[in-house]
């Protein structure tokens, strides 16, 4: 074995040699795919080169090479063995159409061979059943044929990455590590699942193209998708029996087994532990620096389930405080240079990670008490299974993942009823839905749009905002049609218009569409479809035809207001990065005309000083009015000029990039609407800055009119307030103050009239004490606005009693309050405060506990404060 072959070597020798063969080497692309809604993270080197295969892009060689960041999902439960991973490296190799299986098996075999120089006696390969052609070529290079294995479609026949894509027929290079290694059967070969052969290279050969109902077509040219994990041939390489031995892994481990003091390699419970931890630490570290914060849903929950699987795993090897910051550190000082984003979101990063471990650990105890509690309860009851209500409780109130619950379960040998929970999940789901439906009316389908004859529209509305066009189609309650009449709502769809559909976080244009014969006034704007824009409106005059020339005009003002909007965003986006560091990041928006919301990662409360010099760069810039201008560009070119793209977002080869200032303040992939130069937007003002989850702020501004109106009204408010209190506008700040001091002094002379009035109502009260089973008992309404002057009268009362039960009553703050106190001599017999407290409280619609000596409680219904003081003679013993 090569021992001294590292991880990064192999990456680079890959990537050179296929440069050797004229492939242009593409730089990973982000774990979040950017151009597949079917996928939830890119799980295969493939998914970048996937609009390639399809025809959908050109790509900028036909032969192309990666070593390209993975993340799969389906193996997180998993993780833990040897070999297991969710985050991995994919090396691979790529033919648009270019060479095909001859050329992708000759290369393969020359790389793994001569470059990382395997002994050829250690080879074996798969093929498909049916695939003669492979199977030739293999034998022409020198493998044996008693070494090629034919598998059928579950082993050798590769299916798309996500829901519908290329596929194909696959020959996999295996390695031997000898008969010792297997299970000794006769005949053992790559298709047994023992551990004598790891898979090191995968040759797919895309062929097909699947649909998501599962038909396959054949592909205008078939391509070559090769993919070899840098883990799995790292670990054969440096002689090592799983991939947490090889150098990729083996800081990371060595670091947590001196942070547990429990080395790696002697209690296989242990390693384990140490396994996951280091995975999740890695995988988690990655997903962060690529955009993904915690959250309830889509990838965001899965970030969440490892970032609370290693910590749960962290407590069993003895760390309870957070220690995953330390563990990313150690995963971007290794890797960094090969993926310089760990670098630039370091402080991202460790904030996300260490906050979300202090959240789960604030959770984690009152949790596991509460899920021994449950599984004692179906334990007592004779069940071995944990309901899905109380798996989505655990979900819901204390952040469990379903998935650790069944961790911790299953190691006591419950199951768990998923179904229930998923039943809980989409009754929750349709409790969001419900809150927020607003009476939409009919919708149409998906399908109505696809199968219309046009499925695009050109936009013409960066230029123009009034022209000519034709109506390519109609649609009136889901359905199309050939006219719309005066009342009707419809959707049109026009060959060419100047009104943008609502995308990238930007409102639609309304305004209208006239024809010789009718008109209608738009009121919404969208894009059912990525290069089809819908009017929706209604027909306000005459009667709209298919096929009729029109005039569209959009409303310009309310264009204009979006379009200050829009470029603020951009502006406020890089006063941000200059105020708080590279790390922040768009993650969503919205451009109305009247205001706008930009949503960001950032770790904590931007401060007030911060906010204020945010705002003084954005009107500075403002104030300076340079050019915005929009520019056509390849998507490598627009990034290598530093603009700034939004994590999900859709582009394609060619993009469109909005460029503020010469030399540039802002650089952004943006298809929205914007001023011509930033004095066009007048004014831009913060009005509000927040949380909307772990790692993420908000800020709410509005800019030129919109602004305008919200400082007039501001200062209409504190013009008026002036006025109330008697004071100049200037002066107000301090008037105020005054009187607020005022009010306090006010405030402080009320309550010492009210504490004197209640130590003097106490005397009066005494004589109102019965006797009831030879115990002395008051048990009164009386006038009290807090509960400290109940506090003071039943003080008095106890004290003059000297042996006795108080129970008071009185109203205040939308209420029924009361306060119960019991003498020392009467505590000793038995009779509790907050006994008491929580009986008479309930007669009043609410609750109450405390002490022996001192209970307190309330009700909603202040009706029956009598009746509740009634109950007290009955509740004392005899």
């Amino acid at each position: 074995m090569h021992k001294q072959v590292k991880g990064s070597d192999i990456r680079k020798a890959f990537l050179q040699f296929f440069q050797q063969k004229g492939h242009t080497v593409l730089p990973s692309s982000s774990l979040v795919p950017q151009d597949d809604p079917t996928l939830l993270f890119a799980s295969a080197g493939m998914v970048q080169i996937k609009p390639y295969f399809l025809g959908l892009a050109t790509p900028p060689n036909r032969r192309l090479a990666s070593c390209q960041k993975c993340f799969r999902t389906s193996d997180i439960e998993s993780v833990g063995d040897s070999k297991h991973l969710t985050f991995f490296e994919m090396l691979g190799n790529f033919s648009v159409g270019d060479y095909f299986k001859k050329e992708a098996i000759e290369w393969a075999w020359e790389f793994i061979t001569r470059w990382l120089k395997l002994s050829q006696e250690r080879l074996w390969v798969t093929v498909f059943l049916d695939d003669d052609e492979a199977a030739a070529y293999w034998q022409q290079i020198g493998i044996c044929r008693e070494r090629i294995v034919r598998l059928g479609e579950k082993d050798n026949f590769w299916g798309p990455a996500g829901e519908s894509g290329p596929c194909g027929p696959c020959s996999e290079i295996h390695y031997d590590f000898g008969e010792d290694k297997g299970c000794g059967r006769p005949g053992c070969d790559p298709s047994c699942e023992c551990s004598r052969f790891s898979e090191v290279w995968n040759l797919v050969f895309t062929e097909y193209n699947q649909d998501r109902e599962g038909t396959r077509t054949r592909l205008p040219k078939p391509n070559i998708d090769t993919g070899m994990g840098l883990e799995r041939i790292s670990a054969v390489m440096q002689g090592k029996s799983t991939v947490y031995e090889t150098d990729l892994f083996a800081p990371l481990v060595e670091n947590i087994a001196g942070l547990t003091s429990r080395p790696y390699g002697r209690d296989e419970t242990v390693d384990r532990a140490l396994r996951i931890i280091a995975e999740h630490a890695r995988g988690s570290t990655f997903l962060i620096a690529d955009g993904v914060v915690p959250g309830n849903e889509g990838r965001g929950y899965v970030l969440r389930r490892i970032v609370r699987r290693a910590s749960m795993f962290g407590r069993k090897l003895g760390l309870e405080d957070g220690f995953l910051g330390s563990l990313a550190d150690t995963v971007i000082d290794a890797m960094g240079d090969v993926y310089p984003e760990l670098k630039g979101n370091r402080k991202l990063v460790l904030g996300v990670l260490g906050a979300e471990e202090q959240r789960f650990n604030q959770a984690l105890g009152t949790g596991l008490n509460v899920l021994d509690r449950i599984i004692e309860k179906v334990q007592s009851a004779g069940r071995r299974t944990i309901s899905g209500q109380d798996i989505f409780m655990l979900y819901d109130t204390y952040g469990f993942p379903k998935e650790l619950t069944a961790e911790i379960a299953g190691e006591q040998g419950f199951a768990l009823d998923l179904s229930g929970f998923e039943e809980e999940m989409e009754r929750q789901r349709e409790r969001a839905r419900a809150a927020h439906r607003f009476g939409l009316g009919e919708q149409t389908s998906l399908e109505v749009y696809e199968k219309l004859p046009v499925t695009s529209t050109r936009f013409a509305g960066y230029q123009e905002l009034h022209q000519k066009s034709r109506i390519m189609a109609l649609i009136k309650g889901g359905n199309p049609v050939e006219s719309a009449a005066e009342g009707d709502t419809v959707e049109i769809v026009l060959d060419e218009t100047p009104f943008y559909g609502e995308m990238g976080g930007q409102v639609g244009d309304t305004g209208e569409i006239r024809s010789e014969q009718g008109r209608a006034a738009i009121t919404q704007a969208s894009r059912p479809l990525p290069e089809m824009t819908v009017h929706l409106g209604e027909v306000v005059a005459g009667v709209l035809r298919a096929g009729a020339l029109v005039e569209v005009e959009v409303e310009a003002e309310r264009r204009m207001d979006i379009a200050r909007n829009h470029t603020a965003t951009h502006l406020l986006q890089a006063a941000l990065r200059i105020v708080l560091g590279d790390h922040v990041r768009q993650s969503g928006s919205l451009v109305a005309p009247d205001r706008f919301r930009f949503d960001f990662t950032h770790l904590e409360a931007v401060g007030k000083e911060q906010l204020l010099r945010v705002q003084r760069i954005v009107n500075q810039k403002i104030r300076e009015n340079i050019p915005v201008r929009d520019l056509i560009l390849s998507y490598q070119e627009a990034l290598s000029r530093g603009a700034t793209a939004l994590f999900g977002e859709k582009y394609g080869d060619q993009v469109r990039v909005v460029q503020v200032g010469e030399p540039a303040f802002s650089v952004e992939l943006c298809g929205g609407t914007h001023v011509s130069y930033t004095g066009q937007i007048g004014m831009f003002h913060l009005i509000s800055e927040s949380s909307i989850g772990s790692g993420l702020r908000r800020i709410e501004a509005a800019t030129g009119r919109g602004a305008e109106a919200f400082i007039e009204e501001r200062l209409t408010k504190f013009e008026t307030a002036a006025v109330h209190l008697d004071s100049k506008p200037e002066e107000l700040p301090e008037r105020i103050i005054g009187v607020l001091e005022e009010l306090d002094r006010a405030r402080k002379r009320s309550q010492s009239l009210e504490r004197e009035l209640a130590r003097n109502m106490a005397g009066s009260l005494t004589s109102q004490a019965k006797e009831v089973n030879g115990t002395k008992v008051v048990a009164v309404r009386i006038e009290a606005s807090s509960a400290e002057v109940m506090r003071e009268v039943g003080d008095r009362l106890k004290e003059e009693l000297g042996s006795g039960v108080v129970v008071l009553g009185a109203v205040y703050n939308d209420k029924v309050n009361f306060l119960v106190m019991v003498t020392s001599d009467l505590v000793a017999k038995g009779v509790s405060a907050g006994d008491i407290a929580r009986r008479v409280a309930k007669e009043a619609g609410g609750g109450g506990g405390g002490r022996a000596e001192l209970g307190q409680g309330s009700g909603k219904d202040t009706g029956k404060i009598e009746q509740a003081l009634g109950l007290v003679e009955a509740l004392i013993p005899h």
